[in-house]
């Protein structure tokens, strides 16, 4: 389950060390840590400990029930729309894969670092036959270039950290053991803005994505 540490005013939000699917009890855990570090944190780092960074959606807790399905995409939604306007600075430190919406978590992050010899970012969406809500569509979209988008969300590429970094996926790409301290060293000088300002410039940049991310529940 996620933990969150201070580091001064770095606040580093552990996904976990398994594949840190977004689960209902993984979701509740990651809100209320979250709380935490939208009220104390000057920044935020959020990282795994393990082979992944994260792998997304709990698809086989969300195929046993079914029944739950607009309540569990709109609780996704919420968070990636939730990071994507975080009211302090953001920085994701890839440890390891981060697939479908553990991709989408980490492009709401405002930077990214990634491993550079291990680990894939990616989207397979196209190759396991589901398509991207139109909220997931438009956070992606929202962070990358036309360009990038299309290459990263219609072929279902695995991307290594250089290759990420390349194409924008990522800002910067650092050694295993250097990963979290990197982002950590990037964070660090953008804490202590005044959260209802920053808060406000991201709600602002990103009112599109964050909207749609927001508003009615497409069906299955």
């Amino acid at each position: 389950m996620p933990e969150l540490r201070k580091h001064d005013e770095v606040f580093v939000l552990d996904l976990g060390e398994t594949e840190n699917r977004f689960s209902p009890d993984w979701l509740t855990a990651l809100g209320e840590h979250l709380d935490t570090a939208s009220a104390e944190a000057g920044a935020l780092v959020t990282n795994g400990s393990g082979k992944f960074y994260t792998n997304g959606l709990d698809l086989e807790w969300l195929l046993a029930n079914a029944d739950q399905y607009a309540d569990y995409v709109a609780r996704v939604h919420e968070l990636l729309a939730r990071l994507l306007t975080f009211p302090v600075p953001t920085v994701a430190a890839i440890n390891g894969h981060a697939f479908g919406a553990g991709a989408m978590f980490a492009l709401a992050n405002d930077y990214r670092v990634m491993r550079a010899d291990r680990g894939y970012f990616c989207f397979p969406e196209a190759d396991i036959d589901i398509p991207f809500t139109p909220g997931m569509a438009a956070l992606i979209q929202a962070k990358l270039t036309p360009a990038a988008a299309m290459a990263a969300m219609t072929t279902a590429r695995r991307f290594g950290g250089p290759q990420a970094r390349e194409l924008g996926l990522v800002d910067e790409v650092a050694e295993q053991e250097q990963v979290l301290e990197r982002a950590i060293e990037l964070a660090r000088p953008l804490a202590g803005k005044d959260r209802g300002t920053l808060g406000t410039i991201k709600s602002t940049m990103f009112a599109t994505a964050a909207s749609t991310l927001r508003g009615p529940m497409p069906t299955p």
